[in-house]
């Protein structure tokens, strides 16, 4: 994922200049529901924290090294944790690759209706929030196992 991630990213900063988020310079793909973009976020999710990309990458660095510390006690023997921890922590280095090099993350996928526009995103982000789900369902699902023993 952190090769897909990066490809994806590469294509897109080789493909079109950074800041095309509208017409002509950004890539109509379901018209009136997704685009492809280029943009920079210096920020973390939904730009939060924007202007912070030093900061959100100390942030990562810790992140990763907690993850590492706390492995046992995150279960990550078990094949669920240890795909959620895969995806997460691609996705934290993608993005941290991008900070590091860039000063930015870049952001592709646009998804929108109407006036509305969803945050853009990149594979890296796709892959911290459905390793995050995992993780949570799987949580869930020892924590009532062990409830019910």
């Amino acid at each position: 994922m952190l090769i897909l991630d990066q490809a994806t990213k590469w294509l897109v900063s080789q493909t079109l200049p950074l800041g095309s988020f509208h017409p002509p310079h950004n890539i109509e793909v379901i018209p009136g529901f997704f685009n492809i973009v280029h943009v920079g976020n210096t920020g973390a999710a939904w730009s939060l924290f924007t202007g912070y990309s030093f900061v959100l990458a100390i942030v990562a660095f810790v992140a990763l090294f907690l993850i590492w510390l706390f492995r046992k006690s995150l279960q990550l023997e078990e094949t669920p944790a240890q795909w959620a921890f895969g995806l997460i922590i691609a996705g934290i280095i993608g993005n941290l690759i991008d900070r590091i090099h860039l000063g930015h993350v870049i952001d592709f996928l646009d998804f929108y209706h109407n006036n509305y526009h969803f945050p853009s995103f990149n594979v890296a982000d796709s892959c911290i929030t459905v390793g995050v789900t995992i993780y949570a369902i799987f949580s869930f699902r020892e924590q009532k196992n062990s409830e019910e023993e």
